[in-house]
């Protein structure tokens, strides 16, 4: 059956002047204006569209395809503000609207907020919530200790970084075992460290393990290549300074340099780091 707010595959039925009707099912004919029909397009074939409400209200599909759908948690900027709330551009000609109840503080146009977008019930139209924790999956989390994962962060607290996993679960990364700046809005590969007995889920951006080692060090080589074969940081380098360069903590940097000195692919000074030259 033919979802509102999400992309389908729908059949071509009839078609007019204005483009063509698509057969979506319990949802009766839907047009398809003739902007949007590719050329040649014919009765029975079928086109890969989106559903959403026009400026008129009129359920109608395009072959756009905007930047988030039902379901989704995304990073959109409010373009305007009115007595009815913050309307989002979400890359198609009527823009999202997120109800005064649905922002957490009110929303300012020209700025960018992380959403979920959903359908309302009651009214049957696509809209979107600030509110990210109450739209969070509360089912047990399809997950395991070191699975890599994608995150949405979307806030901090006393503990560290809030993030959307997966576009379904949320969990926290540690603000002490975070070596880079995050924002509201940042996607970033992740790791689940541990889901705890109460269901939360602990994260970390490194791979946990030696392959993390490894990966650091693959790093600091393409840096190295990237900078002439050497770079000016030491074991007496600031912890800061090193998290800025590779987002990492001062140990698990020495771990990776020790690594690659044993391997003898970086020779060590007071001065920094040198790529041996393998002629």
């Amino acid at each position: 059956m033919a979802e509102i707010g999400k992309r389908n595959s729908l059949a071509i039925i009839k078609t007019v002047a204005f483009g063509v009707y698509l057969d979506g099912g319990g949802l009766g004919e839907i047009l398809l204006p003739r902007r949007y029909v590719p050329a040649g397009a014919a009765p029975g074939d079928r086109l890969d569209v989106f559903l959403y409400f026009d400026s008129e209200d009129r359920l109608i599909a395009t072959t756009e395809k905007p930047l988030a759908q039902v379901g989704d948690f995304a990073f959109l900027e409010a373009v305007a503000v009115n007595p009815t709330g913050a309307f989002l551009n979400w890359g198609l000609p009527k823009d999202l609207l997120v109800p005064w109840s649905e922002q957490r503080p009110p929303m300012k146009a020209g700025k960018k907020y992380v959403v979920h977008v959903y359908l309302d019930e009651a009214s049957r139209r696509i809209a979107a919530s600030a509110k990210i924790d109450k739209h969070l999956a509360k089912t047990p989390p399809p997950f395991e200790a070191g699975r890599e994962v994608d995150l949405l962060i979307y806030g901090r607290t006393e503990l560290g970084y809030k993030a959307v996993i997966d576009n379904s679960h949320g969990g926290i990364l540690y603000k002490n075992e975070v070596f880079r700046e995050l924002r509201p809005g940042d996607r970033v590969k992740g790791y689940v460290r541990k889901i705890r007995d109460d269901g939360k889920i602990d994260l970390r951006l490194g791979k946990p393990g030696p392959e993390g080692v490894d990966e650091l060090a693959g790093r600091i080589l393409d840096a190295l290549r990237a900078n002439d074969g050497f770079l000016e940081v030491t074991d007496k380098s600031p912890a800061e300074f090193v998290g800025r360069l590779f987002g990492v903590s001062k140990n698990a940097f020495k771990t990776a340099v020790g690594r690659l000195y044993k391997k003898r692919l970086v020779t060590l000074d007071d001065f920094g780091i040198t790529l041996v030259d393998r002629g």
